[in-house]
Parts: structure tokens; sequence; C-alpha cells
């Protein structure tokens, strides 16, 4: 696949211990080849709640494709993904609605045309959302229904693996979402059902409505939660999530990049969130994270952002965190989390300093 995976010189590594750290490979495709043989077989997949699933432990987010990475970028960063064995991808039908030009459905169409070219759709496990396109608001059965069947056609494909209400619509009944859920599950149009962005009163008679009308059931919840945002999950919600057997993917995994260790006093980064992530250098809360993640990020000689990830990974119940690269040398510091596994003190020590 010549052309796709990005330019000569590709480097592998960023923030650790505050600096960059890179070896630079001759091509992208060496240093797919170097990653795989490092992790590659001994990167465990792990079971996607009772899905029956089995998807790599970091979640590719497809937020920026179609947005900060282009079609080229996006190809390049979905073939090194893939080349070290990931396979969970993340979208929604809405993503890039809030850039000027576009309408929504931007990332599930660069999706679409990558799995077409690659051939390689049974290969990929496909998590979509529903409730946030312009044209297909809310969660009213009728939307539900039109916008799978809108999501189906952008991603060239005749099913969608794992299928989020985006956001709960608290004055639809959840009679009338799993209901027409389920009509899209019997109809082979999606394999399993899950939610974010849901509290844990409608989360709970969700699942009991479920289970009593012998219904399609939530899998999997997908959570805002990372080290600088514990309580938008601990707590209520994920308790009920380890009751109920679900699966956490969390989003922002990387508090919008302030977990990567590029965000530091008086260093100015280019980004379309450095304003959202920079924000968190003013909290005590916020440097503390950051000095706990350098010293364990050092001991280790890996990126911050491993380290971070692995502290989400660690968790109860959750499986995979979601991040996102705009660019291939932003993807071994992602990846490297199946890799990392934290001890009790490190763990600890992040826990204390993130409270």
């Amino acid at each position: 696949m010549p052309g796709v995976h990005g330019r000569a010189g590709a480097r592998a590594g960023t923030s650790c211990r505050g600096r960059s750290v890179h070896r630079v490979f001759a091509s992208p495709v060496e240093w797919a080849a170097s990653v795989r043989a490092l992790t590659y077989g001994m990167t465990s997949l792990r079971k996607l709640g009772p899905s029956g699933l089995d998807v790599f432990p970091l979640a590719l987010g497809g937020n920026v494709f179609g947005w900060t990475a282009d079609e080229a970028q996006s190809f390049a960063v979905l073939d090194a993904y893939t080349a070290v064995g990931g396979n969970f991808v993340d979208t929604a039908d809405s993503y890039s609605a809030w850039v000027e030009g576009n309408q929504g459905g931007e990332s599930e169409t660069v999706l679409g045309k990558w799995l077409k070219s690659r051939g390689n759709r049974a290969d990929v496990v496909v998590a979509t959302k529903v409730s946030q396109h312009p044209e297909f608001r809310g969660l009213s059965a009728p939307t539900i229904t039109a916008a799978a069947d809108a999501s189906l056609r952008r991603l060239g494909t005749d099913y969608i693996d794992l299928y989020y209400t985006h956001f709960d619509q608290p004055d639809v009944p959840v009679e009338e979402i799993i209901g027409a859920l389920d009509t899209l599950v019997k109809a082979g149009k999606v394999r399993h059902i899950a939610a974010s962005n849901i509290s844990a009163e409608r989360l709970r008679a969700s699942l009991e409505f479920s289970d009593r009308e012998g219904l399609a059931r939530y899998v999997a919840l997908q959570p805002h939660y990372n080290l600088v945002s514990r309580d938008t999950y601990e707590g209520e919600l994920q308790d009920l999530a380890e009751r109920a057997g679900l699966a956490a993917v969390p989003y922002f995994a990387l508090a919008s990049g302030f977990l990567t260790g590029k965000y530091r006093a008086g260093a100015a980064v280019e980004s379309a969130r450095a304003g959202s992530a920079a924000k968190h250098l003013e909290t005590e809360r916020g440097r503390r994270v950051l000095a706990a993640l350098d010293d364990i990020a050092g001991a280790h000689d890996v990126p911050v952002a491993t380290v971070a990830l692995a502290w989400l990974a660690a968790q109860p119940t959750v499986v995979a965190p979601i991040a996102s690269a705009r660019t291939v040398e932003q993807l071994p510091a992602l990846t490297g989390v199946g890799e990392l596994t934290l001890s009790e003190t490190e763990i600890g020590r992040l826990t204390q300093a993130s409270a």
C-alpha cells in the first residue's frame, strides 16, 4: 500500500519527563514493523463485556478524521494502527459537524473509504454513535432507525459492530430507545448496543427493561474518564457498570492532550484543543498528576501518555481507553498501553495525585 503509510523519516516517541524522545526510522513502514515485532503477539486482546468481541486495549478515536487529519493522514494512521494489531475504531455520525463547512458524517465517510480500500471490514470492530448528527438529533425510534441507515451508507458496510447512544435524551422513554435498537439488532444492522453520556438512573432503567423483555442489552458504556476527570465516572455509574458486567471504553482518556505531557508552563502548543487541555495546568491537581506521570514514565522509559492510559486501563470495568492520533508519529505512545503494566504502588501514587 505505497503512499498511504506516511512520509519517510517517521519518528516514534513523545514526551517523557517533559522531553521529546524520538527514534528516527527510514519510513513509517519500518516503524510499524519495529513496533509489530515488539507488540504483536504479546498484546492480548480484551473481551468487550458480554459481547463476545475481542478488542485491542486501545480504541483508536476517529474524531480527528476529516477534521485535523485529512483523508491521506487518516488512512496512514489507520494503516499504522492495524499494522501493530489494533482492531477497534471509534467514531460517531456527528464527527465533525462542528467544523465550518462540514455537515457531520465526515469521519464515518473517511473510515468507510479506508475499509473498502483495504478490504478488511471483518477484521475491524467499528463503533459509531447516534443522536448528535445535525439531521438526526435525538433518540426517538424513527431518528435512530434513519441515523443507523445513514451511518451504514457512509461506512460502506451492512453492519455496525457497536452502536452507542451518544447523548441520552431523557424525555424519550428508555422503552422506545431500547425497542428501536433491538429492531436494528434483529435486522442484522447492528451487532451490539452501548450507551454514552447517560445517568446511572437511566442506564439502570434501560438494562432492567432489556432484561425484563428479553431485548438487546447494552454491553458497553463510554464515559468521560481520565486522571483529571474521575468524578465523571467513578461512583454510582461505575458501580452499576461493574454489577451489570458492562465494558467501559472511556473518552477524553488523555484530557484533550493534557495527559500527553506536552502542555507545560510557558510552552506553546499548536492544537485545536490547546485551550481545554492547558486549563489543567492552572490546577494543583493537574500539576500533581503531571509530576507523578513524569516520574513513572521516566522509570519505565516510556512516554507520559502511555502511563496515563495504563492507569486508566487498570481501573475497574475499563477495557480500552479511546485516544486519537492525528499523525502516525503520535501512535506509539498510545498503542504502548497494551505493553505497560503499572505496579500497585504506581497506580496508587497516580490515584492519590489525582484525588
